[in-house]
């Protein structure tokens, strides 16, 4: 099965220079954990409330006038649209991470695929048991 058949399309896309305190608010307004970081369609980033309680809030930043760029995670890690869904669980397990931006070739921001979408979409039971295990392990170190 490939990515684009399980992939979330609607994607709020942050800038890098947007308030934490807006980014937050987005994540509550529609009841999400993370946000692909870019300008216009082009990735650069990952912010998840996580990254803004560690690396913001637990630092003492201002929320209100910290930017994304202060709290986002800059490594990227996504897939493209065309790939296989075990490829996308493959990264996800590979880095540790739940979310996973989704690109086309043209390197244009397309969907994102979580760790839900694979358990709910996919029917490989095999693949997104390996595959939350693998991303539930004690870290491996700086993401």
């Amino acid at each position: 099965m490939q990515i684009r058949e399980i992939m979330t399309r609607q994607v709020e896309l942050v800038k890098p220079d947007t308030p934490l305190q807006e980014a937050a608010r987005m994540m509550r307004d529609a009841n999400i954990g993370f946000l692909p970081v870019g300008e216009n369609d082009r990735l650069v980033g990952t912010l998840t409330d996580r990254d803004i309680a560690v690396r913001a809030v637990a630092e003492g930043k201002d929320v209100k006038t910290a930017k994304v760029a202060d709290a986002m995670t800059a490594s990227l890690a996504f897939a493209f649209d065309d790939q296989d869904s075990s490829e996308a669980a493959q990264i996800m397990a590979e880095k540790q991470i739940r979310r996973l931006p989704i690109l086309n070739r043209d390197k244009r921001l397309v969907g994102v695929v979580a760790l839900g979408d694979l358990a709910t979409k996919t029917g490989d039971d095999d693949v997104v048991g390996q595959t939350v295990q693998d991303v539930s392990e004690p870290t491996k170190g700086k993401r």
